[in-house]
């Protein structure tokens, strides 16, 4: 096997109709809320129709206020959160997070954290069927997350497939627009999560949600239903997203490569990642040639090369080493979030109803950061 990014991992999950696929009901819609309510439109709509409840995590240019009142009005059961009002520790931090936080590689970003409380949220409240969305996706049949619910029998979690802007790297869309083969796979933006899988985290670095579906060795039974569109951005606006999408697209791309060629974590040793991270650079300093060569507009062109220049700077700032320190740092993680989630359910029997697990969470922060 010659390690080296694959253009499409869809042979990792299982494929299914809407037609004649069982109904469930989902018991909470999720949304790490960063845009105003208008935005969140989408979601309210789907809980509406699934009477589910929506849980809304919000910060940035979301306000909890504006985003529960836009939820009752709809006449939508809504909990809003202002994260950042949260007590420090409500999600533990990971020796992940400890690796990155004082150097180039760290996110000053809040998605991870949201779809981590909503976890925790979902644990507490008693919650067996949630689903993760992005207040930036259009669901043209909201009736496909009730599709995913069942196929969770027998799948972890499943994913809405994205039919709208390819949700990928900067370096990926690249590759797509000079004419490579470029896949898409499933991911948090909309993406229907069974109780199964609520021993799995999401780490605070790109790809997340790849990562969220491993179990800490392999990939959980996961499938793909239905249609999701994501909507349109700029990925080349500004070159510190694809300095900031470099590792993390690095190491679930090399652990995903594995998966595609039936391996696992055990084989990301610093052979493979000496010999994946050269063909990954590779492939960047080929795009750049290509895009050069192309007929795209000179001003688009010029910023699609400083932003793939920017991706290759970044990646030769990352080691072998590096990429095994993260893997066995986030496989302790894994081990940790199993073992905290099993002292809350120990402690704090599911089933509290949301107000009752908001306090919870609140009350064990409290109780943590009490000096012995």
């Amino acid at each position: 096997m010659k390690p080296q990014q694959h253009e499409s991992h869809q042979d990792l999950l299982d494929h299914f109709d809407t037609d004649g696929t069982p109904r469930a009901t989902v018991d909470a819609i999720i949304v790490p809320n960063g845009r105003p309510a208008p935005y969140l439109k989408q979601a309210i709509n789907a809980a509406k129709l699934l009477d589910a409840h929506l849980v809304l995590l919000c910060s940035m240019r979301a306000n909890a206020s504006n985003a529960e009142l836009a939820a009752k009005r709809a006449g939508v059961r809504v909990t809003a959160i202002d994260v950042d009002l949260l007590p420090s520790g409500v999600v533990p931090e990971f020796s992940t997070d400890k690796l990155l936080k004082f150097g180039k590689f760290h996110r000053k970003v809040d998605t991870s954290l949201k779809r981590n409380l909503g976890l925790l949220v979902a644990i507490l409240t008693g919650w067996e069927r949630i689903v993760f969305l992005d207040d930036d996706i259009l669901l043209p049949q909201p009736g496909d997350l009730a599709a995913a619910a069942g196929l969770l029998t027998n799948h972890a979690v499943v994913g809405l497939a994205n039919a709208g802007m390819p949700d990928n790297s900067v370096v990926c869309h690249a590759l797509r627009e000079v004419g490579a083969p470029q896949d898409v796979f499933i991911g948090g933006g909309a993406l229907v999560v069974g109780e199964a899988a609520f021993s799995s985290f999401f780490p605070n670095i790109y790809n997340e949600d790849w990562f969220f579906l491993l179990d800490g060795l392999r990939l959980r039974p996961s499938a793909v239903v239905g249609t999701a569109w994501q909507y349109d951005y700029d990925p080349y606006n500004d070159p510190r997203r694809a300095r900031g999408e470099e590792l993390g697209d690095t190491l679930a791309e090399g652990v995903f490569g594995l998966l595609d060629n039936g391996l696992g974590l055990a084989h990301a040793d610093e052979r493979y990642w000496g010999e994946f991270l050269p063909a990954r650079r590779g492939i960047i300093s080929t795009t750049i040639e290509q895009v050069l060569a192309s007929d795209i507009e000179p001003g688009q062109q010029a910023r699609m090369v400083a932003a793939l220049k920017a991706s290759i700077g970044r990646s030769h700032l990352i080691t072998p080493e590096m990429c095994v320190r993260y893997l066995r740092a986030w496989q302790d993680d894994c081990v940790r979030w199993r073992e905290h989630i099993r002292e809350l359910r120990r402690d704090h029997r599911g089933g509290l109803g949301i107000d009752g697990a908001l306090a919870t969470l609140e009350s064990a922060t409290t109780r943590r950061s009490v000096p012995a």
